[in-house]
């Protein structure tokens, strides 16, 4: 398992981005039974540089506080069967890891949203890398019953981690 983490920004978390990283994209992919090593991109940004990807890759002009680009085309929910199908496309071919795709998150409002909410900053990025990393894997929030899936495995990963809300 391999994730790179860049940070183009100037502020400095308080815990160890890379090693959260590590640890959510390992209880994900354990979770949803992938069965190869993957490979992961995650950028961290600021409210101005999320934008400017939101627009360009989405077409809307606004901040958010992630955004998911997954790389295999998934027709069922963690069938990673669709990565075999794509081959070459989906595989690093220096490691052989399955890429799953790309992250990037605004550390503003991370900052913001953990204040929000009440919770811990490391709760609150732990808690977007693991709805992003459920993206990666297929999953999706567009209906209700999708959402209620996805909301419950985001919250059982970070029990499994013991991230809580009080953190």
């Amino acid at each position: 398992m391999t994730s790179y983490v860049e940070n183009e920004t100037e502020v400095e978390l308080p815990f160890n981005t890379q090693e959260l990283v590590s640890r959510i994209m390992d209880a994900v992919t354990e979770m949803e039974h992938c069965p190869y090593e993957t490979t992961v991109n995650v950028l961290i940004t600021d409210n101005a540089g999320i934008r400017a990807y939101n627009r360009e890759y989405r077409g809307l002009d606004k901040e958010t506080d992630v955004l998911s680009f997954p790389n295999i085309a998934f027709e069922h929910t963690a069938d990673f069967g669709a990565a075999e199908a794509d081959g070459a496309d989906c595989f690093d071919p220096d490691s052989g890891e399955l890429i799953l795709g790309d992250i990037i998150l605004s550390v503003e409002r991370v900052l913001t949203q953990a204040k929000e909410y009440g919770h811990s900053v490391l709760r609150e990025f732990a808690f977007l890398m693991a709805h992003s990393m459920f993206h990666l894997c297929g999953y999706d929030h567009m209906e209700e019953q999708d959402a209620t899936i996805m909301e419950k495995k985001q919250e059982e990963i970070l029990a499994r981690l013991g991230i809580t809300r009080e953190l």
